[in-house]
């Protein structure tokens, strides 16, 4: 098991999961459907088996680039930790049990399962043909949000779709950060990605273009929603996170770019999705 915890990097679920408890909890709050432990557990469920199968096969399927590259040369099957037919067995297995799984929550769950595990195992090819790669690595974390909030009510709304649209623009801004470190080499082995294709200095304008949609996003339920100050804290921490990243990364030194990549990120993640459950506890139980 260690060694597969390993391979799927189980802790960058920092990323989607808050989110996705976001679309949870928005869904029992804002509608007339109960909180069920079933459900709650369901959806953890379907987080964690489609989080190890796109993973599990991104690392198979660049399992040669990842061997040429020294920065990931050491990731689990180049160093030969785990095989590749292991890696393809482990994304089967996940795939059946998220199919499962959206089985006993409701039908329109079920239906959507084929199309949200080919966002996210699709993902793993664009880099060998667009260098919008990066913006498909954020479509598949921000099914998180919706379809949570479908496990709970069935239905689509306005509020978690835009969530969704928070976590799209929020991943591929700081995705294309991340792949500052690869750029030469991408470009050596002809591989896509924004800094490859735009370098540095206009590679960070676009991920803070796309972080100042991020921000608009999660300021934009204020509109449909009432929150108490709680949320309002949660959307102030979050764009200061935005903004935090982007002050450590620069054109002409990117020595910091695993700390903002996992460090920032994460906490924006986790506080922001924090206040937001705090906000609907206080809105729900002492009518702020």
């Amino acid at each position: 098991m260690k060694k597969y915890f390993s391979l799927v990097l189980f802790a960058h679920s920092v990323f989607a999961l808050p989110f996705a408890m976001i679309g949870f909890f928005l869904g029992v709050t804002t509608t007339q459907h109960p909180f069920q432990w079933l459900t709650l557990v369901l959806v953890l469920l379907c987080m964690v088996f489609a989080r190890n199968a796109a993973m599990a096969f991104n690392r198979y399927l660049d399992r040669d680039i990842d061997a040429k590259n020294p920065r990931t040369s050491m990731r689990d099957i180049p160093a030969g930790r785990i095989s590749a037919n292991e890696a393809l067995i482990f994304v089967t297995i996940n795939c059946v049990l998220f199919i499962a799984t959206t089985a006993f929550i409701n039908n329109l769950c079920l239906y959507l399962s084929p199309v949200a595990l080919f966002v996210v195992l699709f993902y793993s090819y664009t880099k060998r043909f667009t260098a919008l790669c990066h913006m498909v690595l954020g479509l598949g974390l921000a099914l998180a949000p919706i379809g949570a909030y479908i496990a709970v009510t069935g239905e689509f709304n306005i509020v978690p779709v835009l969530y969704s649209f928070a976590v799209l623009f929020w991943v591929s801004g700081f995705d294309i950060i991340y792949a500052l470190q690869d750029e030469e080499f991408d470009k050596g082995e002809k591989l896509h990605s924004i800094p490859s294709a735009l370098g540095r200095k206009n590679s960070l304008r676009l991920s803070e273009a796309l972080h100042v949609f991020s921000a608009v996003c999660v300021i934009l339920p204020i509109l449909f929603s009432p929150f108490s100050w709680a949320y309002y804290i949660g959307v102030a921490f979050f764009c200061s996170m935005l903004i935090y990243q982007h002050l450590l990364v620069k054109p002409n030194d990117i020595s910091k770019v695993n700390k903002a990549f996992m460090t920032t990120n994460g906490l924006a993640s986790v506080i922001f999705a924090g206040c937001f459950l705090l906000d609907a506890f206080l809105r729900t139980f002492l009518n702020f």
